[in-house]
């Protein structure tokens, strides 16, 4: 089977999707969103799905290789209007949860994914959480322009991993992975090392949905686009995904 994964905050699937195009399997899913889970069902029909968070029994879900998820973001703004909460607000914090999961299960790798905001308003309390259960972390800021996107979207990525392994790091701490030749570069070299190719470059982008806010006989318009707007862009999740799998490959 290779590298598994558990999806937290799955949202509508993006980072599920991004993985699984990497070769890594999800074995299960946690979202709350009436709407979102109908899109997972329809796509991932035999994984299993959880509800709230905060219900589940992290005891009784399956181990996995890679814990992933975006959790919510909606208190880490630093716009003037903004909340500006951080970790102590009544969504942002839901962190709590995803440091639930990791302490019950231990996982080799954590994937997350958040707004830029993030590093200014909570970020010294995920590193020391994360080096307190013994993991090392790497990070970066992430566009989906740089992968060929007729948006900006930047997202913050971390991947940790247990910090006994030896070597140079999985490599998205790099400046320089926000950029198309480097993801170029990188994604040819880790083929080498890898019995399948990388096609996060070389995927080409679909034409962007005609979604308009007025768009007037849409189904579910609004849960579409809430929906869409909290999704994380697939090709970014794979490009993580492939640098976990040639780190995995390498040790």
């Amino acid at each position: 089977m290779g590298l598994t994964f558990g999806s937290l905050f799955t949202g509508i699937g993006g980072i599920d999707l991004g993985l699984e195009r990497a070769g890594l399997t999800c074995v299960w899913q946690v979202e709350i969103d009436n709407y979102a889970r109908r899109i997972l069902t329809k796509y991932w029909p035999d994984v299993p799905k959880y509800g709230d968070i905060r219900g589940v029994d992290f005891t009784l879900v399956e181990p996995v290789d890679v814990l992933a998820g975006g959790f919510p973001c909606q208190d880490l703004s630093l716009a003037p209007n903004g909340p500006r909460a951080g970790l102590a607000g009544t969504r942002s914090g839901l962190w709590v949860e995803f440091e639930r999961a990791i302490c019950v299960l231990r996982p080799r790798y954590i994937f997350v994914e958040n707004v830029p905001d993030l590093l200014s308003n909570g970020f010294g309390a995920v590193l020391g959480f994360l080096a307190e259960q013994r993991y090392d972390a790497e990070w970066s800021v992430l566009s989906a322009c740089s992968l060929g996107a007729p948006h900006t979207r930047e997202r913050l990525f971390l991947v940790a991993y247990a910090n006994g392994k030896r070597g140079n790091g999985i490599g998205i701490a790099s400046n320089g992975l926000a950029r198309n030749q480097w993801a170029k570069t990188n994604l040819g070299a880790q083929s080498q090392r890898t019995t399948a190719r990388p096609r996060a470059i070389t995927r080409q982008w679909a034409a962007e949905p005609d979604m308009g806010r007025v768009a007037y006989g849409v189904p579910a318009r609004v849960d579409r686009l809430r929906g869409l707007g909290n999704a994380v862009v697939p090709q970014l999740a794979e490009l993580i995904g492939w640098a976990i799998r040639a780190y995995e490959e390498a040790h």
